[in-house]
């Protein structure tokens, strides 16, 4: 790839493979930035309306007025292209992990403030979010592998926040954090499939609404019990 984006948090090794022997980094500053913000918006209107498959380096290039060959100076290929935008979309979710953690205030507190801020991340960026789901799988393998690397981070952070709060006697401590954090972004990630904007639900309701149904949820203290091991018992040693 030409030009690995400022925001990219891929891996040293991810970037040797994506990048060819001797290119350079050229023209970075605020500018550059913005441009690459107009292209990524811009891409994932295109792959949200015609679908990844349908759509060409042309259509993009003509979306933000620019010639084809120009739009090679910030990207190697299409999937560059569907690579940054995904990188983006984790980058924006984890300055909200970044703001919850800097808050003094009870787990559950800081699990609602997070997920406010991440549905009404949802609810403003559909197009990206829906092309991330439908169109994650067609990474290259290498790819796909950096991507989930990143979406481990968020799961991780939430499942942090429901141990803390059984440790301090808010959540049953019977129940697994891990079932409960895949709950949680199962709910607040499927919006892009119902929400539509421009309704009387607006983004900051849907963030608040969200929050209160999780939060009084994960707080309820009729949970049900999780059912015995299945695994097999270990067999002792014979003396």
């Amino acid at each position: 790839m030409r030009q690995l984006w400022q925001r990219s948090n891929v891996s040293p090794a991810e970037q040797t493979k994506t990048k060819p022997p001797g290119a350079r980094r050229r023209g970075d500053g605020a500018g550059l930035r913005k441009r690459q913000r107009e292209i990524i918006d811009a891409a994932a209107e295109i792959f949200y309306r015609k679908g990844y498959s349908e759509t060409s380096v042309q259509d993009v290039a003509d979306a933000v007025g620019i010639l084809k060959g120009s739009l090679y100076y910030y990207i190697d290929s299409k999937e560059d292209l569907l690579f940054q935008m995904l990188l983006e979309v984790h980058e924006d979710a984890k300055s909200v992990v970044t703001e919850t953690t800097a808050l003094d205030i009870p787990p559950l507190d800081r699990l609602r403030v997070y997920i406010q801020h991440h549905v009404e991340y949802n609810a403003r960026n559909l197009a990206k979010i829906a092309v991330y789901y439908h169109d994650f799988g067609l990474l290259t393998p290498e790819r796909r592998l950096a991507i989930v690397g990143q979406r481990n981070f968020y799961e991780d952070f939430v499942k942090g926040l429901i141990t803390e709060a059984q440790q301090s006697g808010d959540v049953d401590p019977s129940v697994d954090p891990r079932l409960i954090s895949n709950a949680i972004f199962g709910v607040a990630n499927w919006l892009y499939t119902w929400y539509k904007p421009g309704g009387s639900a607006s983004p900051e309701y849907l963030g608040k609404l969200y929050a209160e149904l999780i939060v009084e949820g994960v707080m309820g203290r009729n949970m049900p019990k999780p059912p015995p091991s299945s695994a097999p018992a270990k067999r002792r040693r014979r003396s």
